[in-house]
């Protein structure tokens, strides 16, 4: 078994904070994607859409996408549950993991992506203007993390999960997306320096 990791990108990331929490240690392979690793031949033979991470098992059997390989991993060990207890906690768990997806993390991202000089060669064409128009949105959903997080620990509930891993993800990269969380965000702060005080949150 072997991941192929893709350093400080918010996916990879996710993967690795996963594991942590999991205390599962998986051999890594680093990919440099700065002089773009996750787009020769080897790397686009396991994965076309020459994304990171990928995960290769054993017997061969390739699995991409961070969420996919993330509930690999659950199922091979459920404890502690990261995607949520019983069939009404991981249903609540999975709408909020979409949620922040959706929401939060895609709009970051594309404010990274058509903004920050370092991504003209990757995003093709980069328009500057879809990115800014990006970071109110994540402002906005920022906001209602807020008022979810006054009656609740984490954000889909009283467990630390996988909604909250890719919520943190989001957040740390809203720095280099060039957003800040607005200071008058008490939840949502004080949420973000709890799960960004877990040892997981270093991988």
């Amino acid at each position: 078994m072997k991941l192929y990791d893709g350093g400080r990108a918010p996916n990879p990331r996710r993967v690795r904070i996963f594991l942590a929490e999991k205390g599962i240690d998986v051999p890594l392979e680093s990919i440099d994607m700065g002089t773009f690793g996750h787009k020769s031949p080897e790397l686009t033979a396991r994965n076309p859409m020459q994304r990171l991470p990928v995960l290769e098992l054993g017997d061969g059997t390739v699995i991409a996408e961070s969420v996919a390989i993330c509930r690999y991993f659950e199922e091979l060990y459920p404890e502690p549950p990261l995607f949520g207890i019983g069939a009404v906690g991981r249903a609540i768990t999975e709408m909020w993991q979409r949620r922040i997806e959706l929401y939060l993390l895609s709009s970051v991202a594309a404010a990274f992506r058509h903004i920050h000089p370092a991504m003209k060669e990757w995003e093709l064409p980069q328009l500057p203007e879809w990115g800014e128009l990006n970071k109110p949105k994540a402002l906005e959903f920022c906001q209602f993390l807020e008022g979810e997080l006054a009656n609740r620990e984490f954000i889909a509930g009283d467990h630390y999960t996988i909604a909250d891993i890719t919520a943190l993800v989001a957040v740390d990269f809203m720095k280099p997306a060039k957003i800040v969380v607005p200071a008058e965000l008490k939840n949502l702060l004080r949420w973000h320096g709890a799960v960004s005080a877990r040892p997981s949150a270093q991988a």
